[in-house]
C-alpha cells in the first residue's frame, strides 16, 4: 500500500508523563515551493519537544511534512504553520522548530520559532563534566 501525503497527525500516549525529557527528530528532506516563482525550496527541519500527555507518532509526522512538497510559502510563514500544527496536536509542555533552509541566491534563512505551555518552567540544568575521549584498545 502507497503512503500518500496528509495534513493530520496523529498522536499517541506519553508513556512517561511524571518525567521531561526532550525528544528530537531532525527532518533533512523538507521541500516546499517558492510562492513568487515557484521553485522548490529544501530545508532540514529541527524538532525538539518535551511532551505533557502526548506524543508524535512518526509516520504521520513523515507524510504531513511531505504534504508540503507541491505548496508554495514563505519560509517564515511555513515554519510558524508547522509549529502551530504541532502545537494543536500535541499540546506539549515545549516546543521548538528550527528551519535551515538551503542556499538559494546567495543567501541562507533559518527559522527559529518556540512555544511554552502557561505556567511550565524548565528545571536548572545540570551540567556534568566533560570527559576526553578514550580508546577502549591498548596503545
Amino acid at each position: 500500500m502507497t503512503s500518500k501525503p496528509e495534513k493530520k497527525l496523529e498522536v499517541f500516549a506519553n508513556p512517561t508523563q511524571k518525567r521531561d525529557y526532550r525528544i528530537h527528530i531532525e527532518i533533512p528532506e523538507f521541500t516546499c515551493l517558492c510562492p513568487k516563482t515557484g521553485q522548490p525550496d529544501f530545508a532540514t527541519l529541527i524538532l525538539d519537544y518535551i511532551p505533557d500527555k502526548k506524543c508524535i507518532e512518526l509516520k504521520s509526522l513523515k507524510l504531513y511534512i511531505w504534504s508540503y512538497r507541491n505548496e508554495g510559502a514563505f519560509h517564515e510563514a511555513v515554519t510558524n504553520l508547522i509549529l502551530d500544527d504541532l502545537i494543536a496536536a500535541l499540546k506539549p509542555r515545549y516546543i521548538r522548530l528550527i528551519a535551515r533552509f538551503y542556499v538559494r541566491g546567495g543567501l541562507f534563512t533559518n527559522i527559529v520559532a518556540e512555544h511554552r505551555k502557561t505556567g511550565w518552567k524548565p528545571l536548572p540544568a545540570v551540567l556534568l563534566e566533560e570527559f576526553d575521549e578514550q580508546s577502549n584498545t591498548r596503545k
